[in-house]
């Protein structure tokens, strides 16, 4: 396991741990620090709460496919083929 006890380390690696778009080990380094350390752990939780009150707050999304449909056609008549 990575050691993370860094608070710059850590604030580096910030949003993508809100995102949980790091590997296994460095997440759970990250909570490691965040629980002990006074100076992380209320930027953490500040964040993971408005994260969830901007969820909570906005209207359904409605049917993605037809702006889908219109950005994979605007790509196609662009010349860009998909992969």
């Amino acid at each position: 396991m990575m050691p993370m006890t860094d608070c710059d380390a850590v604030m580096r690696q910030f949003w993508d741990y809100l995102d949980g778009e790091l590997n296994e080990a460095t997440m759970a380094a990250i909570d490691a620090h965040v629980q002990m350390c006074s100076h992380c752990n209320p930027h953490i939780q500040f964040e993971r709460a408005f994260k969830a009150a901007l969820r909570s707050a906005r209207e359904p999304v409605a049917e993605l496919t037809p702006l889908r449909d219109r950005v994979r056609a605007a790509l196609a008549a662009a010349g860009y083929e998909a992969p």
